[in-house]
């Protein structure tokens, strides 16, 4: 895992805000939000492989959405209750980076939308 230090070097200034210090990105602004093609979506911090395309779909909100993460094991689940409301934080279990949060508004088969920063992923391709 990478220092602070490291990661205040290696990654944009966007992309540590998302994930270290909680933040977000505009709706419809991340690069990944329209990507189609196949492949894996990874922890832009350690590298952990988090989603897939096959459960990635257009909700509408502007950030990527997916309807399931690879593998449970691989998130953290949190309560949030700022903003005046509560929600589920997801974060990378290996590293902790922020990674956006999951809601139950999502389609089938699972019902879930995992609402994630662009900034907080890379993509690899298959």
């Amino acid at each position: 895992m990478s220092s602070n230090k490291d990661l205040k070097k290696s990654l944009t200034k966007l992309q540590y805000h998302v994930t270290q210090e909680h933040g977000t990105e505009a709706p419809f602004s991340g690069e990944l939000n329209d990507c189609k093609e196949e492949g894996i979506y990874k922890c832009i911090c350690c590298d952990s492989e988090l989603f897939i395309s096959d459960s990635k779909f257009d909700s509408g909100t502007g950030w990527p959405s997916f309807f399931d993460c690879i593998n449970k094991d691989k998130i953290d689940f949190k309560e949030d209750s700022s903003h005046m409301m509560v929600r589920i934080e997801v974060s990378c279990k290996k590293c902790g980076a922020h990674l956006g949060h999951v809601f139950s508004d999502g389609p089938e088969p699972t019902g879930l939308r995992y609402c994630i920063n662009s900034a907080s992923l890379s993509f690899k391709k298959s």
